[in-house]
C-alpha cells in the first residue's frame, strides 16, 4: 500500500471490524455508510450538511454523470469534487448496475454494454476502458471495476457465464485504471465479486480478483431481490473469501438491520439510496423502527421524531410539524427527513464502530434488534 490509499484494522469483535481507510482527501472510518449522490448531489441535502452529520465519503454514479452533464464537461469544470463542492473522498460506481436495472435499454457483448439513454434514446457504448476513463475524468477517489450484475433468478450456468465475463472485464479495468497517469497514482481501484448465491462461483470470482489485485473488494450481486435471509446466508461465506487486509464493500445495502447483520459478517462499507429516498417519501428511520410521518397519528405529536437521535432535526422539529410538511408537499419536509435519516445512519455506524472497539458488538446487535423490531 502507498500513501494514496491504506487500510488499517484497529479492532475486531467476532467477524466485525473497525478501521480507517486513509486517502489524500481524508480518512474514512469503517464500518462506513456512503450517502448516494447519483447526479453530483445527495438529494435534498447541501454537501456541508452531509459532512456535518458525519459522512466521510459519498458515492457518485458513472452512468448518470456520463449522460448528464457529461464526464468531459465535469473535467473541464475542475472535476466532480469542485463541481459539487465536496472536498472529501468520492467513490464512483462503474455503471455495471445499470446493465441489470436498465435491461430493456441495453445489449451486452464481450466488448461491453451498449445503452440507449433513458433521457433521449441516444446510444452509448460503455466498456471497462471507457468506465475507467469516465471515472478518471470525474476525478473519483475510489474507482469501481466494470462488471455485470446478473439477475438473481437466472440459472447457475447463466450466472457463471456472467461472472466469468465480469472477471475478464475486471482485468481490463485494472489495465485501464493503471494507464490513467496521475489519477492512478492518487486514486484506488476496487474489484467486484460476483456469483449470486452460489458459494462455488463466489470462490471462483474471489480467486480471480485476488490474482488481478485490487485496493479493496466489493461484494456485488446482492440486494437485488433475494431477500435478507438469502443475502445473510451468502454473507456468511462471501466476505471471508476476500483478502482480510483490504476493505470489503457490500454494494447497494440497505436497511438499518441489513447494515448491522452485514457488519456482523465482516463487511466494512455500504451505500444505499434508501435513507434519502425514504426521507423524500415521508418515512423516517428511528431506533424503534421506521415510521410513516404521513400517518394521521403524528398530526398532534409534539415529540421529536426519535428521542434517542442527536441530529438537528430531532432537536428542533416535532413529529407534528414533519407530518404537516409531508402532507402539504412542502420541500422542507423532504429536506428535514432526509437529513434525519442520513444522520441516523451515521449514528448507527458510529455506534457499531464504538461497540467493535470495545469488543461488545454481539450485545450491541442484540440490543439494536430488540429495540428496532419491538413494535412489529
Amino acid at each position: 500500500m502507498t500513501n494514496r490509499f491504506s487500510f488499517t484494522i484497529h479492532a475486531s469483535s467476532g467477524k466485525a471490524r473497525t478501521g480507517t481507510i486513509r486517502m489524500k482527501r481524508g480518512d474514512i472510518r469503517t464500518p462506513a455508510f456512503m450517502p448516494v449522490g447519483t447526479a453530483a448531489t445527495v438529494k435534498a441535502m447541501k454537501p456541508e450538511t452531509v459532512r456535518g452529520i458525519g459522512a466521510d465519503i459519498i458515492l457518485g454514479n458513472t452512468y448518470h454523470l456520463m449522460l448528464r452533464p457529461g464526464a468531459e464537461r465535469v473535467a473541464r469544470l475542475g472535476g466532480l469534487h469542485k463541481f459539487m463542492n465536496w472536498p472529501r473522498p468520492i467513490l464512483t460506481d462503474s455503471g455495471g448496475y445499470q446493465v441489470m436495472s436498465l435491461s430493456d435499454l441495453r445489449k451486452i457483448t464481450e466488448e461491453g454494454v451498449t445503452f440507449a439513454s433513458h433521457l433521449d434514446g441516444s446510444r452509448h457504448l460503455l466498456t471497462p476502458e471507457r468506465s475507467m476513463e469516465i471515472q478518471r475524468l470525474l476525478g473519483s477517489d475510489i474507482v469501481m471495476a466494470f462488471d455485470e450484475c446478473p439477475k438473481i433468478e437466472q440459472g447457475r450456468d447463466a450466472i457463471a457465464r456472467s461472472m466469468e465475463m465480469s472477471m475478464r472485464w475486471a482485468r481490463r479495468s485494472r489495465a485501464g485504471f493503471d494507464s490513467g497517469g496521475e489519477h492512478a497514482e492518487s486514486a484506488a481501484l476496487f474489484g467486484i465479486q460476483q456469483g449470486a448465491l452460489d458459494a462455488g462461483l463466489r470462490r471462483e470470482s474471489a480467486d480471480a480478483l485476488r490474482d488481478i489485485g485490487f485496493d479493496g473488494y466489493a461484494i456485488g450481486g446482492l440486494a437485488v431481490g433475494e431477500g435478507q435471509a438469502a443475502m445473510f446466508a451468502t454473507l456468511d461465506f462471501a466476505p471471508a473469501m476476500l483478502p482480510e487486509d483490504r476493505p470489503r464493500y457490500l454494494m447497494g445495502v440497505g436497511k438499518p438491520d441489513d447494515l448491522v447483520g452485514a457488519v456482523e459478517r465482516g463487511v466494512d462499507m455500504f451505500d444505499c439510496v434508501l435513507p434519502s429516498r425514504s426521507g423524500r417519501n415521508g418515512q423516517g428511520f428511528t431506533h424503534a423502527g421506521p415510521i410513516n410521518l404521513r400517518n394521521a397519528r403524528h398530526a398532534e405529536d409534539t415529540g421529536p421524531l426519535d428521542p434517542r437521535c442527536s441530529c438537528d432535526v430531532c432537536a428542533n422539529y416535532s413529529r407534528a410539524y414533519l407530518h404537516h410538511l409531508h402532507k402539504s408537499g412542502e420541500i422542507l419536509g423532504a429536506m428535514l427527513l432526509t437529513e434525519h435519516n442520513l444522520a441516523f445512519y451515521q449514528q448507527l455506524m458510529a455506534g457499531m464502530r464504538a461497540a467493535i472497539a470495545e469488543d461488545r458488538f454481539a450485545v450491541f446487535a442484540a440490543d439494536f434488534r430488540r429495540d428496532y423490531f419491538a413494535g412489529r
